[in-house]
């Protein structure tokens, strides 16, 4: 009869992998345990960004994401879980309970994405004047749909322009917000650290031609010529609805989107402002029609040189193994 339950091995593995999901600001807000032979994956309110991410969106699409990675690992070790996301409803910050399947064998595009995973880096560069294939595209599309979630390509001047004029509006009332410059400075790494954004991976300084609005992490001057592209590819993922069990499946979706890019050689930079503003995020769903549902991320897709890593925290400081 086979094993049921999960081993301390197999959290510490399968944390392993989890902590290399993206979060806002590299906070990395999750913690993993044992419970009764499964691992549970709950968000750490201690690492929530108190005025980005109020409502802690943010922090649930961070969890989303690291819960795709410990699922991946999992599976790639030939023992995949079943989900349960919010299982607790007296205990909302356990996000997710992975309960042992019966073991099987990965699959070749498990293999693929979990090879990727350490490979994933945010992009915050300009890219290369390299279209992205039709095939590339639709393996995205395909990516988020295997999640349940919808991913809307815009391609062309018109709708990614008025989509960047959302998104500096909404950067615009972000920069204005009491506390918003200072957290961001906050995070901003100058040193070694174990989370937040080096300034090394921070991407070049913005400047006022920029087509998208970026985070001031980076100080880098760029050099002439180095603009942006005019023209991205720009995604927006949406979910069908906007609880907080539908923020932690976009965050999910998201990462599945992320190492299907990394996989087939693509660049992505995540641009969440439009998201964390409300009014921009409503004006951003009425302008795709309710195509994508309630739209969870932004996403700039191309080709380019590897992004710079960010650096995570050692596993034992986020697994208790009680």
């Amino acid at each position: 009869m086979p094993d049921t339950t999960y081993t301390g091995a197999d959290l510490r593995a399968a944390a392993a992998a989890a902590i290399r999901a993206p979060s806002m600001h590299n906070t990395q807000p999750w913690r993993f345990r044992l419970c009764d032979g499964a691992i549970e994956l709950l968000l750490d309110p201690a690492r929530r960004l108190p005025v980005g991410d109020p409502t802690g969106w943010a922090a649930r699409i961070g969890c989303g994401a690291a819960l795709f990675n410990l699922r991946l690992a999992l599976a790639v070790a030939g023992r995949p879980g079943t989900v349960r996301l919010r299982p607790y409803p007296a205990q909302p910050l356990v996000v997710a309970r992975v309960v042992a399947g019966p073991p099987r064998p990965p699959t070749v595009a498990e293999q693929a994405l979990f090879a990727a995973v350490p490979r994933r880096h945010s992009n915050r560069a300009p890219f290369w004047p390299v279209p992205v294939s039709p095939r590339q595209r639709w393996k995205l599309v395909e990516a988020a749909r295997a999640e349940n979630a919808q991913l809307e390509l815009l391609v062309g001047a018109a709708p990614v322009g008025a989509l960047a004029e959302i998104a500096h509006t909404a950067n615009r009332v972000l920069t204005a917000a009491p506390g918003y410059t200072a957290e961001v400075r906050n995070w901003t790494r100058y040193a070694d650290a174990d989370d937040g954004v080096p300034v090394g991976s921070g991407g070049p300084a913005t400047e006022p031609q920029d087509l998208l609005p970026g985070r001031p992490f980076g100080v880098r001057t760029r050099a002439p010529g180095r603009d942006f592209e005019p023209e991205p590819v720009v995604a927006v993922l949406g979910s069908p609805r906007d609880t907080a069990t539908d923020q932690i499946a976009a965050g999910a979706a998201l990462q599945r989107v992320l190492l299907t890019a990394t996989d087939a050689g693509l660049a992505v930079s995540m641009l969440s402002q439009p998201i964390e503003v409300p009014g921009a995020r409503e004006q951003l769903r009425l302008a795709l029609g309710g195509r994508v549902g309630v739209p969870q991320m932004v996403l700039r897709v191309g080709y380019g040189q590897p992004g710079w890593p960010t650096p995570r925290r050692g596993v034992d400081e986020v697994v208790d193994e009680r």
